[in-house]
């Protein structure tokens, strides 16, 4: 029987599980340090209060139990090295576990600059336990706030650098919350000071002029200090010094200024991007190794123009599922499947109920429409695994039973 490998129990690794579970007669490994898989851009909901835990993360070991596959594991464990000669992969946990194909679906993490010095205490709201940390923090600071009110009434200031989709909408969701908190109970100490830091001439580069209008326009109703065309150059002793020779004192600051892949890339002996990014071909497969695949945000992928596309779901959908569908094919000696991604669109959260968006590339939409129209995409992916988790639930503590 073979052994198909999936490292990664992210968007891109689960749209590939779910291409890879139709044959019955394989043996299928989804490996994973976590337990869970970070529903990512929802992260930003939990920290402005919209939602719980529960609302972000999809139980790995009941989602795979819910494909109903005899031949279906999920193992929690921590991926050191892969000999793909052998065709093996060992653990942190001195577990090795053998593949006949391998789909790398391990995602990136944040890149923090080395020449900047202090940005290792900033805080990294992509991993789901520093976003909680960084939550609970926050809130408490708020609450430090209303007890001292009357006697000072002392700033809070938080820097996000970074003013790509990351920092637009978490400076936005926090503006957002702590303009609603304060003004439901009416306290006076209100001057939360949020600033967001792009490089660039503006926010969100490389999106349309529209949307970088109609962007920074709703983030200046909500309070929020732009600072464009600067760079953060040293974090210490309470403040940030940026490159237009401004100090500012901070409470928190959240770094979103760019991506590196997962360092398992490093030591695979295979080409790779400066981000560390697999450079796979039309058929998702490293160039080197026929068996070995990239999905997602680990993999440099591009379309038939040569453009590099960017790491979001909708590519991690592509990817995730023609590799899934490739490998089968390959299995059966068939011809695989090219790719040429597309975009259907890109929505960004910008506080409580509104949203801008463009759409294929045709129309911008924005307010509570656009809202209405990104929870209805993040519904439509995530209620079909809410019903796999719930049968592998029930199956689980039949077995238990």
């Amino acid at each position: 029987m073979k052994k198909i490998v999936i490292i990664g129990g992210g968007y891109a690794g689960i749209y590939a599980l779910r291409e890879l579970v139709k044959n019955k007669n394989i043996k299928i490994t989804l490996i994973d340090k976590h337990t869970y898989h970070n529903l990512q851009p929802e992260v930003y909901d939990l920290i402005a209060n919209k939602s719980n835990f529960a609302d972000v993360t999809i139980d790995l070991t009941t989602l795979c139990m819910g494909f109903n596959h005899n031949h279906l594991e999920f193992k929690n464990l921590k991926v050191r090295k892969i000999d793909k000669k052998d065709k093996k992969i060992y653990t942190e946990e001195k577990e090795i576990v053998e593949f006949d194909y391998l789909i790398l679906a391990a995602g990136t993490r944040t890149f923090f600059p080395p020449q900047v010095p202090g940005l290792n205490h900033a805080d990294d709201i992509k991993k789901l336990h520093r976003a909680i940390v960084f939550k609970q923090s926050f809130e408490k600071q708020l609450f430090e706030k209303i007890k001292n009110e009357a006697k000072q009434c002392a700033d809070t200031r938080i820097l996000v650098v970074g003013a790509g989709l990351s920092g637009v909408e978490i400076a936005a969701e926090m503006a957002y919350f702590s303009n609603k908190f304060f003004k439901r109970g009416n306290f006076s100490c209100e001057n939360l000071k949020i600033s967001l830091v792009s490089s660039s001439a503006s926010i969100l580069p490389g999106l349309t002029q529209q949307l970088i209008n109609i962007s920074q326009e709703r983030l200046k109703s909500l309070g929020i200090n732009i600072i464009t065309n600067t760079k953060l150059e040293k974090v210490e002793d309470g403040y940030c010094f940026l490159s237009n020779g401004t100090k500012i004192n901070h409470s928190f600051v959240i770094f979103t200024g760019g991506v590196e892949a997962s360092p398992l890339t490093a030591e695979l002996d295979i080409k790779t991007n400066q981000k560390g990014q697999v450079i796979v071909n039309e058929h998702m497969q490293v160039l080197e190794h026929e068996n070995i695949y990239a999905i997602g945000d680990i993999a440099e992928i591009r379309n038939n123009d040569d453009e590099i596309m960017p790491p979001n779901v909708t590519i991690a959908r592509i990817s995730g599922s023609l590799a899934g569908k490739n490998v089968l094919k390959s299995l059966e000696n068939k011809t695989l499947v090219k790719t040429n991604p597309k975009l259907d669109g890109i929505l960004i959260a910008l506080g409580g109920e509104y949203a801008a968006g463009n759409l294929f590339g045709l129309i911008h939409v924005k307010g509570k429409l656009a809202y209405y129209i990104k929870k209805f995409v993040f519904h439509s992916y995530r209620k079909p695994l809410l019903k796999l988790i719930k049968l592998g639930y029930n199956r689980l503590r039949k077995f238990q039973h």
